[in-house]
């Protein structure tokens, strides 16, 4: 016994502090700081601060001084909560908007015969990625499908196989260069280091997503405040992806116009006594919709106030059917649709959206993580944190790799400055 207790006194000790990592979702109505502290077993949610978006419009800084100074207060309020500072964090950001492009490349490379080795792996995704694009595109994901080896398809890993010819397919994301260029120096100004930037369906992906799920084929669908983020798997990786610029802010705007109320008090309306499907709503129901000026409220029955969101919505929905069925996936996602986003807490939405879809459908909060879950159990909060667990993910992989796409986008950004 008494041998034993200087290791029970060790469990029960301090534990060594893990890697800090940090997601910024900076968004068109919200930032998003999530501090994250990245132990070998898993990942701990320490601080958080989200503030109003200033300077953004469909997912692009348009005010630089508006957007810094929104990021600085939720930095500000994250690190208060973590109780540390992020001067020196790895800082991953969620970049979405209109000028995002995805599509899917092939790769060849001759093997001749023999074992393949990682830098075939390596050479065969950079044929992949060796495509045109516009001169003002720049690439911020390559995300390899799948691999084949002479005629065996499906291959996930073809290390040490052999064969004669390596083939693969990767997904593709491409960005604006100036679009990429302000927000990577909006965080500078705020004083942070930007580690990666990371398409937010795919950062939400890592937090709401089940490996079940992307196996048999879902479609992750993040309705944000300026944007709808598509993101389709399937086979366990990232088959089509897609911006539309639609989001919360429309929903809004359209009860700012259709009851003549302020943008406040129509971001309020909505998520009191906002719905996504009228005809469930008692037609007595009425509520005051404050007006401008000194002109007294007015009585508005909510289901004219559903019946405005409720015609954007199956708009956002269709259009989000319709990219499904002309990318080819629809008829591969037998896990249904996941719907994220602050939009997702709009009350009937899945019902709405399983009309349209004829899928079943869920709402996506975000999972993986521990730590101060109170503050980040949110349809809202599922970008940053996935940006989170993104960062830890990359930590985990070999260092000795090929410079990111971000690194030479860097390179590129410094030229043109």
């Amino acid at each position: 016994m008494i041998e034993i207790e200087p290791e029970e006194e060790q469990e029960t000790g301090e534990h060594e502090p893990g890697e800090l990592v940090v997601g910024l979702d900076i968004g068109t109505t919200k930032i998003c700081c999530i501090v994250g502290e990245v132990f070998e077993d898993r990942v701990n949610v320490i601080g958080t601060g989200t503030v109003p978006s200033n300077g953004l419009r469909k997912g692009v800084v348009v005010n630089i001084e508006s957007t810094v100074s929104s990021i600085k207060q939720a930095v500000k309020l994250a690190e208060e909560s973590a109780g540390c500072d992020l001067s020196s964090s790895y800082v991953y950001v969620g970049i979405a908007g209109n000028h995002i492009k995805g599509f899917n490349s092939p790769g060849i490379l001759a093997i001749n015969n023999r074992e393949i080795k990682q830098a075939d792996i390596d050479d065969v995704i950079n044929a992949a990625r060796t495509v045109k694009i516009t001169e003002n595109q720049r690439v911020i994901h390559v995300m390899p499908q799948e691999y084949m080896v002479d005629d065996h398809t499906g291959i996930q890993n073809p290390l040490g196989m052999t064969g004669v010819r390596l083939v693969t397919n990767v997904h593709i994301v491409t960005a604006d260069i100036g679009a990429v260029h302000n927000l990577v120096t909006c965080c500078n100004k705020a004083g942070l280091e930007v580690a990666e930037l990371v398409l937010e369906s795919i950062a939400s992906a890592n937090a709401v997503l089940s490996p079940d799920e992307m196996e048999l084929g879902v479609a992750l669908v993040d309705i944000g405040g300026g944007t709808t983020d598509l993101a389709v798997f399937c086979d366990g990786t990232i088959r089509h992806t897609r911006e539309i610029g639609l989001g919360g802010h429309n929903l809004t705007n359209d009860l700012s116009v259709g009851l003549r109320t302020p943008l406040q008090e129509a971001e309020r309306l909505k998520e009191d006594y906002g719905g996504a499907i009228s005809s469930v709503i008692k037609p007595n129901l009425v509520v005051d919709v404050p007006t401008v000026g000194d002109r007294e409220p007015r009585k508005v029955t909510q289901k004219i106030l559903v019946d405005i969101l409720e015609a954007r919505m199956i708009e956002i929905l269709e259009m989000i059917d319709r990219e499904l069925v002309a990318s080819g996936q629809k008829n591969k996602i037998n896990g249904g649709v996941v719907i994220t986003g602050g939009t997702a807490l709009l009350a009937n939405l899945v019902d709405l959206a399983e009309q349209i879809f004829d899928l079943p459908v869920r709402i996506g909060y975000p999972t993986g993580v521990g730590g101060k879950l109170e503050e980040i159990y949110s349809p809202r909060c599922t970008t940053a944190t996935g940006l989170v667990l993104f960062g830890r993910n990359k930590s985990r992989e070999n260092q000795n790799r090929e410079p990111s796409a971000l690194d030479k986008l860097r390179g590129w950004i410094k030229k043109i400055m």
